[in-house]
């Protein structure tokens, strides 16, 4: 079920134009048009589909054919994602990297990486040189008019486990470090994609940088931050106008809960906006 399902278009509007702060009334009159709207949609763990103002189509770390709680029809067929304009993976952890060779090249799309996990990639036969793009922290491209993404720091590891076609043998290769994403959009809205991260000091510093309006926050704990730390970092150092819990409710070592990240935030003006996979919200 999404917001789209089940209010109207122009009250989902009102709703998230609300939550950025604007007035239920300039909601009212915002154009039915592409260029009036920001849709997200939660594929799972650290999945998003972003459908841009624009009317461009943003995926990141597709975990689809293998996430557990992948719905449907996407964790059967990677084509009902629709079009894919813009790739984009944090690291090469299979939960991020997932289907994104295989959407990159039913659709002809960029996937766009960290240069030592793009690397290893093509090296291995996985990805053609052509449909991949490296580039590494502080560094930022402009994929799509309008739309320009930086890669940031996290603080988190990254490791490229492939099974060899000639032995039939799982191998594990080097794969760089991971990276974040500030995902700047036709409009000037800004999400900070945060991929998978233990607490790190420079938050603060990409707050102050970047200024980003919404973050996708990991909260499962064990390979992440759990509610605890997430909280820290969004009441602390981000302070963002909403944040979006994601990287739980996938792997049972990953035990951190909606629940838990909203009462550590009690009391916050941070707006927690929780999802349920499958769910798609409006900005």
């Amino acid at each position: 079920m999404t917001w789209l399902h089940s209010i109207g278009l122009k009250a989902c509007l009102a709703l998230s134009l609300t939550a950025l702060g604007m007035s239920s009334s300039i909601a009212q009159q915002a154009p039915n048009t592409p260029q009036a709207k920001t849709e997200l949609l939660w594929l799972g763990q650290a999945g998003f589909r972003i459908k841009t103002p624009g009317g461009r189509t943003i995926v990141i770390d597709p975990w689809l054919t293998g996430g557990p709680k992948t719905p449907a029809p996407y964790k059967t067929d990677i084509a009902a994602l629709g079009k894919v304009d813009l790739l984009l993976v944090t690291h090469a952890h299979v939960d991020h990297i997932g289907d994104a060779p295989a959407l990159a090249k039913l659709h002809k799309t960029v996937l766009y990486g960290p240069a030592d996990m793009i690397t290893p990639l093509i090296t291995l036969g996985i990805m053609p040189a052509e449909l991949t793009h490296r580039f590494n922290k502080t560094g930022n491209v402009k994929p799509l008019p309008g739309i320009k993404v930086t890669a940031v720091q996290a603080e988190h590891s990254s490791l490229l486990v492939w099974k060899n076609p000639a032995t039939e043998k799982l191998e594990s290769h080097p794969a760089g470090e991971a990276v974040g994403y500030i995902i700047e959009l036709e409009n000037g809205f800004k999400i900070w994609h945060m991929g998978d991260t233990g607490l790190f000091g420079d938050m603060k510093f990409i707050t102050e940088r970047y200024k980003p309006d919404l973050v996708l926050m990991p909260i499962g704990g064990n390979f992440t931050m759990d509610p605890e730390d997430a909280a820290f970092a969004a009441r602390n150092w981000i302070k963002p106008k909403m944040v979006i819990p994601m990287h739980h409710n996938s792997n049972p070592l990953a035990k951190g809960t909606v629940e838990e990240f909203q009462k550590a935030m009690k009391g916050s003006s941070v707006k927690v906006l929780p999802m349920v996979e499958g769910q798609t919200l409006e900005f």
